[in-house]
């Protein structure tokens, strides 16, 4: 425990056996409970697992929130209750072995589903066991277990609802991280600020993360992105859920057995697909159906007028290369819908950064 408040950390693993040991003993002590959840690793990841357990048998616990004394005022806690009970139904099937005293909890998926769909398990499990504070650590071995102290401190202490470690602000980050590596992640940061409204984030794809209890229940865990763009559809449902958020400063982790299974170029579009998708899904959420804001007005406006310039630009650009000069209506109707356009998604992203300020710690 820190403060008082109980500190779980989730660890996805998938073929993590000859590192998820190492994980698992350099576990700080402050955490009461290391929840693996195995995404249906083929080696023998959940046996490396279970020896830290105690045990060999497999004994499977059926989970139930609890659910507290009812009274007329609390129909809506009951229904909440309710639902939590059973959207379990909503994730990959699993079986959870664990002992009520075992410190480590092995989450098996049933069926190989993504590192994000594996996080969400574990988050689940962490919201339904009432757990303050949920950190996030890979099974690699790729994250220092010293600074999960420092990232779970200002969930703890300061109620912030997310806090994630950012390697980019390090000194040795040029050097240590690969170039292709810090190259996509720059440019998916980039994408993730429009897309997520958290203006101020960078280093969008670390995975050392720690959550509040609070910000657990306000966003539909079974719905998080189930692969490699996990982070970045977590802060844009955070985001939607007027989460507060920090970065803190932490060191990359590179060359301790770690073997990476993503490969970047192919990550990249498929991220970049679901933040376009999701920035207007936050938009509309946002800052339609919630409340008419006019910075809602202004992106759409911005965007169909840079759309409708388009052919303007395409005519006046094969003009000049058949050496014709372009009527100067359609030189004029180019510029006012081009210069309008981009004016209208600058103001948009202005009012969208001053809306989103107050998220940012």
């Amino acid at each position: 425990m820190l403060n008082n408040k109980t500190i779980a950390v989730v660890i996805p693993a998938y073929n993590e056996e000859k590192q998820i040991s190492l994980v698992i003993r350099t576990m700080p002590e402050f955490v009461d409970r290391i929840v693996i959840v195995n995404d249906c690793s083929k080696d023998n990841t959940a046996n490396e697992v279970m020896l830290f357990q105690g045990k060999t048998e497999r004994i499977l616990i059926k989970e139930e929130p609890q659910i507290n004394e009812t009274s007329i005022y609390s129909k809506a806690d009951e229904l909440v209750a309710e639902w939590n009970k059973k959207e379990i139904k909503l994730f990959t099937p699993s079986e959870v072995i664990h002992k009520e005293n075992d410190r480590v909890v092995l989450i098996n998926l049933l069926k190989n589903a993504g590192v994000g769909s594996a996080i969400a398990r574990g988050y689940k499990w962490a919201k339904d066991n009432n757990i303050d504070c949920t950190a996030v650590m890979a099974g690699d071995g790729q994250m220092d277990p010293s600074e999960l102290e420092g990232i779970c401190m200002p969930v703890i202490n300061e109620n912030i609802d997310y806090v994630k470690g950012n390697r980019l602000l390090h000194k040795s980050a040029k050097v240590l991280i690969p170039k292709t590596r810090f190259f996509g992640n720059s440019i998916l940061s980039i994408l993730t600020k429009i897309a997520s409204g958290y203006w101020h984030v960078s280093d969008t794809q670390t995975g050392y993360t720690a959550i509040s209890n609070k910000a657990l229940n306000l966003i539909d865990l079974y719905n998080i992105y189930p692969r490699y763009g996990m982070p970045n559809d977590m802060l844009v449902k955070l985001n939607m859920a007027n989460s507060t958020l920090r970065e803190i400063t932490i060191k990359p982790v590179y060359d301790v057995g770690e073997k990476s299974k993503m490969k970047i170029f192919k990550v990249i579009p498929t991220i970049s697909w679901l933040l376009i998708r999701s920035f207007y899904k936050r938009i509309w959420n946002k800052y339609f159906l919630r409340s008419f804001h006019p910075l809602f007005i202004l992106y759409n406006m911005g965007f169909l007028l840079l759309l409708v310039s388009i052919p303007f630009g395409i005519k006046i650009i094969r003009l000049m290369i058949d050496g014709i000069n372009a009527n100067p209506v359609t030189v004029l109707a180019f510029i006012f819908l081009f210069i309008s356009g981009f004016q209208g998604l600058l103001f948009a992203m202005w009012m969208d950064i001053q809306e989103n300020e107050r998220l940012n710690k």
